[in-house]
């Protein structure tokens, strides 16, 4: 998401980089062109305005810092003023006092990913150690409530219907309901309307006046652009919104409805959705945001990641063997399995500082990451423990068993002595001898499962397969010339 974005104020900064002092021309020009970026990622028309003068002011009238560049102290207030666009602080949930259920209302258009983000919201509340409740109110789109129940039984969330009763009806008992069984999260999944629609928008101040939800979120797809803007103004009108849900960043390169959202109605985004799986869902933070946009990527934000899917037990043998020099292709296939589970790998990549910025033409290769699979999978253990003796046949009967190309078994033992030698790397610099760690500082498994990931992707969208195959081409026809 925000690939576009991204790779436009790239170039941007690049060109400011080399400029030896920031006078009104070049910052006129620069925040010119972040105007057209802005403008080309779908972001409002007075947001973009405001944005740059904003900028442009502060560049001017900023006092040079000895020791640093021009170039780079501009970066710095965009990246501030895009904090401050994309609303500065991370917002929480007002959450209830202990023994009471917060109700938290969810409302959006027709196909912007209610009923699902509800089932999000519940599996990370109990993630959290609450006991969230799903409240079927929408009884207007047939399937709805099968839908909210199937999403439930996934995660093992109750669900609170009731035949035949309106939607007003069904949240007064659910609030009642959870408050006699001791749940503390009742999540309501109200029916999507149209702004223009009187009576159901009738209908949903009339289930906030019965529930007085602590929280009401709006719902909005990111793919519907600068219209999101226009949309959140009017529930405004009607509902205190309490905060938004981007759903679907992941099928949106531009963003611009996420960044013109908040600096347009002062509905503060609280989480971001990019991805059906019902894990794919993360806290909106503006800090860390703006800086993968600026192609500074997100390590706090990965780490927390990989911590969620990396057992404490496992990191800590995982680094005694790093310690102790014995990592081998069990433990390689380990952080595999652990990469895979956090998600795409495009996605994870534009986390990382320098990677997020170039990922335009970079097609992040997932079948590559099963290829490397099937081929650890396909060795003995003897082999896996001591990759030094896959050589000759060996090679050949792993590359049959595992469907995989001779090239492509070579490929894998190659990148594992680069992990090797990384871990070798670490443990010389201390990396692995204890102490306390600093917080949203990388544990050994982090670090090594990142290395995995960077070996896994290539240069362009057709992938290093096509490439390979280039080259080969290349140097047969050098050959022919001669």
């Amino acid at each position: 998401m925000f690939e576009s974005i991204t790779e436009s104020l790239g170039k941007v900064f690049r060109s400011v980089l080399g400029k030896g002092r920031l006078s009104e021309a070049n910052v006129s020009e620069a925040v010119g062109e972040v105007r057209k970026a802005l403008l080309e990622a779908d972001v409002n028309l007075k947001v973009a305005d405001a944005f740059v003068d904003r900028v442009g002011r502060l560049a001017l009238g900023m006092e040079v810092v000895p020791g640093v560049n021009p170039g780079q102290m501009f970066i710095k207030v965009v990246h501030d003023e895009l904090v401050a666009l994309l609303g500065g602080e991370t917002p929480g949930i007002a959450w209830a006092a202990a023994g009471r259920p917060t109700v938290i209302m969810l409302c959006g258009l027709q196909g912007s990913g209610k009923t699902t983000t509800a089932g999000k919201l519940a599996r990370k509340w109990r993630e959290e150690g609450r006991s969230p409740l799903l409240v079927a109110a929408d009884v207007q789109r047939p399937a709805a409530i099968a839908q909210l129940q199937t999403l439930a039984g996934q995660i093992g969330i109750p669900v609170f219907t009731r035949a035949g009763q309106d939607p007003v009806s069904i949240c007064r008992d659910a609030a009642a309901f959870a408050g006699l069984e001791g749940l503390d999260a009742v999540i309501l999944d109200t029916a999507g309307r149209l702004h223009v629609d009187q009576v159901l928008m009738d209908e949903l101040e009339a289930i906030n006046r019965a529930v007085a939800a602590a929280e009401i979120l709006f719902v909005c797809d990111a793919m519907i652009g600068q219209s999101a803007v226009d949309t959140a103004e009017e529930f405004k009108r009607r509902l205190p919104l309490t905060g938004a849900v981007m759903t679907k960043m992941d099928s949106d390169a531009r963003g611009g409805g996420a960044l013109s959202l908040r600096e347009s109605t002062g509905v503060p985004i609280k989480f971001v959705s990019a991805g059906e799986k019902l894990d794919a869902l993360e806290e909106f933070h503006p800090d860390r945001l703006a800086s993968r946009l600026l192609g500074m990527g997100d390590v706090v934000s990965l780490v927390e990641r990989a911590q969620a899917v990396v057992d404490e037990n496992e990191a800590r043998a995982l680094r005694d063997k790093l310690a102790e020099n014995r990592y081998d292709l069990d433990d390689f296939l380990g952080q595999l399995d652990s990469l895979a589970r956090m998600g795409p790998l495009k996605d994870i990549l534009s986390y990382i500082p320098g990677i997020g910025s170039g990922l335009k033409d970079v097609d992040p290769e997932e079948g590559r990451l099963k290829g490397f699979k099937s081929i650890i999978q396909s060795m003995t253990m003897a082999e896996r423990k001591n990759p030094e003796i896959i050589v000759g046949r060996r090679r050949e009967r792993i590359a049959g068993g595992s469907g995989r190309e001779l090239r492509e078994v070579a490929d894998l033992l190659k990148q594992f002595q680069e992990m090797r030698k990384i871990a070798g790397r670490m443990g010389r610099l201390g990396v692995f001898d204890g102490g306390a760690k600093p917080p949203g500082a990388m544990n050994p498994g982090d670090l090594m499962g990142l290395a995995a990931g960077r070996s896994l992707y290539g240069s362009k969208k057709k992938g290093s397969r096509a490439q390979q195959k280039k080259k080969d081409r290349r140097k047969a026809k050098k050959k022919r010339r001669r």
